[in-house]
């Protein structure tokens, strides 16, 4: 099984990678995929490429139901 993580775009480093906030903790990443990426963007993380933009609404509820499952840091406060 294979699970794609919503991220937060933080910054634009050049030659299709960005960084991305992922519960905190920042990570670059590929954003070759998908096209016109902007800071604050979220994006559907998938072994280090972003596959898709994914609405902020969207993002919040993903990662919402991730703390209430225990998978994020948040769930440990």
């Amino acid at each position: 099984m294979c699970l794609a993580l919503p991220a937060e775009v933080t910054e634009l480093l050049g030659d299709d990678m960005a960084r991305v906030s992922l519960d905190g903790v920042g990570k670059e990443i590929s954003i070759a995929l998908v096209p016109d990426v902007a800071v604050g963007d979220y994006v559907i993380l998938h072994v280090g490429y972003a596959l898709s933009r994914l609405d902020k609404a969207e993002a919040e509820k993903t990662l919402a139901l991730f703390a209430e499952a225990g998978l994020t840091s948040d769930a440990a406060q």
